[in-house]
């Protein structure tokens, strides 16, 4: 059935896209997936209208690859789709971030400080190799991030942001899935704060692009020992 959880007014294709969009992030479908209509009926219990105007919206954030013939995919996991999302978040992200902390005040200031340390708190609690990276982790991941970007004027830039980071989701749940060895992203979230806090834009511009290069680095990774394991 449609779930609960949401206001008693939203409209069931937005609760459709909601529910199928954090699949799909979450890894819940395999990548390339089918996705049966009549298939996500008896899962989520929303008729076929709402469920296709969902995919519909899907494909247009990438996540969901639309054929009028053969329905809709889940967007395959490939290089060359990580490196457009990475190339693109280095354009609009850094920008962003800039931007962002030339205008910033002190309520900004404190809600990353905010932001950061709920996260650090919940990263503290991740231990070394595999995992399967939890909704709250996630949330709160995003939370940082998005903090770090509030206070750029554009609301349309913000957007783009946030949509990027969400399409990077899927990647850095599979590298973590099947990653060797733990990669201390906390380290990087603080070096990144302190550098914000500081007013160093370069430096703060710098750790971000970093940041978002070294996803990049562990999915690929994580891609080669899978190819190799089954090659």
């Amino acid at each position: 059935m449609p779930s609960a959880m949401f206001p008693i007014h939203t409209p069931l294709s937005e609760q459709a896209f909601a529910q199928l969009r954090h699949a799909v992030l979450a890894g819940a479908f395999e990548p390339g997936a089918k996705l049966k209509i009549d298939e996500l009926q008896s899962s989520y219990g929303f008729s076929s209208s709402p469920l296709r105007e969902a995919l519909n919206r899907l494909s247009q954030e990438g996540l969901v690859r639309a054929d009028e013939r053969k329905g809709f995919r889940v967007a395959p996991i490939s290089r060359d789709d990580l490196a457009d999302i990475t190339h693109m978040r280095l354009l609009v992200d850094v920008a962003a971030l800039r931007q962002s902390m030339q205008h910033g005040d002190d309520a900004w200031e404190a809600a990353i400080v905010a932001a950061a340390h709920r996260l650090a708190k919940v990263e503290s609690q991740l231990g070394e190799g595999p995992k399967v990276l939890n909704d709250t982790w996630s949330g709160l991941h995003r939370d940082y991030h998005l903090a770090l970007l509030a206070a750029c004027p554009s609301q349309r830039q913000r957007d783009l942001c946030a949509s990027l980071f969400d399409q990077a989701e899927r990647y850095r749940r599979y590298s973590a899935r099947h990653r060797v060895a733990h990669h201390n992203k906390s380290k990087e979230h603080r070096r990144l704060m302190d550098a914000v806090l500081k007013g160093d834009v370069e430096t703060a511009c710098m750790l971000l692009a970093e940041h978002i290069r070294s996803t990049q680095a562990n999915v690929e990774a994580a891609l080669q020992r899978f190819e190799a394991s089954h090659s």
